[in-house]
């Protein structure tokens, strides 16, 4: 199975887990998204994933504003699916709605955390942790491909950090094998 196949598999799983618990509810739903049969006047409206129009263009314009290159893996992850909620195991994928992505991107990492203990130190947030941290390229440590390790910073201890997987893609294989032993934990309780 190649890393493409394999990153679009996980992704479409958390995303259907998303769905089938009905946690695909938000206000200010783009409308390329909002799930059919629902008054457009509601508040709160239900969005089902849709495939990426994400292209390389607006991805190289968005490394050259971020100052690094991402990792091809993760160009993939962008590439594939626009949602609003993605979890998978503790984490927390940064919003990726349509027309917006960028802007969403953009917000956790320029005006998140502070700069001083995150990007100027060449960590940049892409996902959360639980409610406690952040998922980070450390791009201090780049390697073939821009191929970074990730991260895990703790916001009550933000000088200390914990290497989480060496790369996107391992992080997202072992995302997924954490989050099927806690729901297999789960059911022997």
């Amino acid at each position: 199975m190649t890393h493409d196949h394999a990153i679009k598999e996980i992704v479409d799983t958390y995303l259907q887990e998303c769905i089938d618990a009905g946690i695909n509810s938000i206000s200010g739903v783009e409308i390329e998204m909002i799930a059919p049969n629902q008054d457009s006047k509601e508040k709160s409206l239900l969005w089902l994933p849709i495939d990426s129009k994400v292209t390389d263009a607006e991805i190289e314009s968005f490394e050259t504003q971020l100052g690094h290159r991402l990792p091809t893996d993760y160009k993939v992850f962008l590439k594939y699916k626009h949602f609003y909620d993605l979890y998978i195991s503790e984490a927390s994928f940064c919003r990726h709605p349509v027309n917006k992505w960028r802007d969403h991107l953009k917000k956790m990492i320029f005006n998140g955390w502070p700069l001083e203990y995150m990007l100027n130190k060449g960590y940049i947030h892409f996902a959360d942790w639980s409610d406690w941290g952040a998922l980070c390229f450390d791009t201090s440590r780049n390697s073939a491909n821009n191929d970074y390790p990730i991260v895990l910073w703790d916001h009550d201890r933000p000088l200390e950090i914990q290497e989480i997987a060496p790369n996107f893609f391992s992080l997202i294989i072992k995302l997924d094998k954490e989050h099927k032993e806690m729901t297999i934990d789960n059911q022997e309780e």
